[in-house]
């Protein structure tokens, strides 16, 4: 197989899993947060910087790569890993989630799904078999089955469909993968906010036997409530001994919660796109460093962090540098979000092994100043 996972101490205060996914670029410590490199670059930072803040694997996109520069560039510069210059792991989405988000752009048959580009408006057709082509291309240590997103809100009938044909494609995914000892194919659970279609489509992935298992078509409007109870419904039938993603989801709550729930991986863009409006993530809450609040404020963006930005840059300094536009101010609060998440991630795996998660969650959320009536760490 190409990837193994290691399942090393189950909380005995909240059921939140200690682990390892070992990939053929490296090991990944559990539960994970993934920076997304969309474009083949997680936007203001280098292969180095990630590596500084301890990412250990990243997230690209199959639509956008497949769009510019093509997968057959990258596969002629070498795969994905070498053409970015990045040692550890990839994971690669399908394209479903953006093929999902073009509305209006788009047609979806039993076949597959007719898109148009949204650089230039030219036709193209995605199937279960593209995807993969693509993929194995690009040469990610993880890929993700073509799926079908539902919105929020849907109708019962059109979420099961959407399952149905989920389903159905994750077959072909499986028949079209033709680097199975190299590259790991994810199945994607859909099924909207229905319980016994999260229940059907857990079960029928499941039967199929992947590697690892996505949970798709949450965090897409939903009441945060809601998304948490989908996990509880199917988390009893996906398997111990292979890895569980959250697709989509980053904000801390969400972070602690889903580990809480069984959660292994995580990604999202928030914190990339947050930080270059300025906003970041402290242990106190969401900072917004070009408020004028800050234009005599000589301390770090939190006192608490470890980052480059935090050690060697004061809130007035970076303030100064978003009001002037620099392309520093980017990088740096791009640099300080991400270590926040990776570090967070850090926590929340020794609060695990010491069984004592939940006592970390209310101690996080007290000093975050976040509860069900203020809920700031929504964006």
């Amino acid at each position: 197989m190409a990837i193994t996972y290691e399942l090393l101490h189950v909380c005995k205060q909240s059921g939140a899993r200690l682990g390892r996914i070992h990939t053929p670029h490296g090991v990944i410590d559990t539960p994970v947060f993934m920076p997304v490199g969309t474009q083949a670059t997680v936007k203001a930072m280098s292969p180095d910087e990630l590596h500084a803040i301890g990412a250990p694997i990243i997230l690209s996109n199959t639509y956008h790569l497949y769009l510019r520069p093509g997968h057959d560039l990258i596969a002629e510069a070498g795969g994905l890993h070498r053409f970015m210059n990045w040692s550890g792991s990839i994971l690669t989405d399908s394209g479903g989630f953006q093929v999902f988000s073009l509305e209006g752009l788009r047609r979806l048959t039993d076949d597959g799904a007719e898109f148009q580009s949204h650089l230039d408006g030219s036709y193209h057709f995605f199937t279960p078999e593209k995807s993969m082509e693509v993929q194995n291309a690009l040469g990610s240590d993880i890929m993700m089955a073509f799926d079908v997103c539902s919105p929020y809100p849907s109708s019962y009938e059109d979420v099961k469909e959407a399952g149905r044909r989920t389903h159905a494609w994750a077959l072909r995914c499986q028949k079209a993968h033709s680097r199975s000892g190299e590259q790991a194919l994810f199945g994607i659970v859909q099924g909207g906010m229905f319980a016994d279609l999260r229940r059907w489509s857990a079960q029928t992935l499941v039967d199929m036997d992947f590697p690892g298992y996505g949970i798709g078509g949450l965090s897409v409007g939903e009441p945060k409530p809601v998304m948490y109870q989908m996990l509880e419904e199917i988390m009893p039938i996906l398997p111990s001994t292979k890895p569980r993603y959250l697709m989509g989801v980053g904000t801390p709550d969400c972070l602690i919660e889903g580990a809480i729930r069984g959660v292994d991986m995580f990604d999202c863009v928030l914190p990339t796109r947050t930080a270059r409006t300025g906003t970041l993530l402290t242990s106190k809450g969401r900072l917004v460093v070009r408020n004028a609040a800050y234009a005599r404020d000589f301390g770090p963006v939190d006192p608490d962090c470890d980052c480059y930005c935090c050690r060697n840059f004061s809130r007035a300094y970076l303030r100064h540098l978003f009001k002037s536009e620099e392309i520093l101010a980017a990088r740096l609060a791009t640099w300080h979000n991400l270590r926040f998440l990776v570090h967070l991630m850090e926590q929340i795996r020794e609060a695990i092994a010491q069984d004592r998660l939940l006592d970390f969650k209310d101690e996080f959320f007290t000093n975050y100043g976040y509860s069900a009536e203020n809920p700031q760490m929504t964006y």
